[in-house]
């Protein structure tokens, strides 16, 4: 199975930054077809703050944040980092590491998160 474990979250005021990284425990059979990062705040859904294609190398990033974070892989775990510059207020959330991917060739392709890791921007 996947297992992976965020951390680098905290409190940060207004304007500072922060890198979350993902530590990932998989068989060497794994197959990861994208990796990423998505959020989720209290009364609201999840939702997708970066990703990256490993196939293709694409990324893609959501408005609310382009710009300001920067999505990069990580080789040696198969995850991705996210660094965070010009934090805000409303990026205040749990942020989950994901991984999309299969076990093995015949295996059915699909979605693996961490437990999450609470970011705050407050001063």
């Amino acid at each position: 199975q996947v297992q992976l474990v965020e951390s680098g979250g905290g409190l940060v005021q207004p304007g500072g930054s922060l890198r979350l990284s993902c530590a990932a425990t998989m068989s060497s059979s794994f197959i990861i077809y994208a990796t990423g990062w998505y959020r989720q705040a209290p009364g609201k859904r999840r939702e997708l703050v970066a990703s990256i294609e490993t196939t293709t190398g694409t990324i893609d990033y959501s408005d609310s944040v382009n710009g300001r974070f920067t999505i990069s892989r990580d080789n040696a775990e198969g995850t991705a980092t996210l660094q965070m510059s010009s934090l805000k207020p409303e990026d205040t959330a749990n942020y989950y590491c994901n991984v999309n991917g299969k076990v093995a060739v015949l295996s059915p392709r699909r979605d693996y998160w961490g437990q999450g890791t609470q970011v705050t921007v407050s001063s």
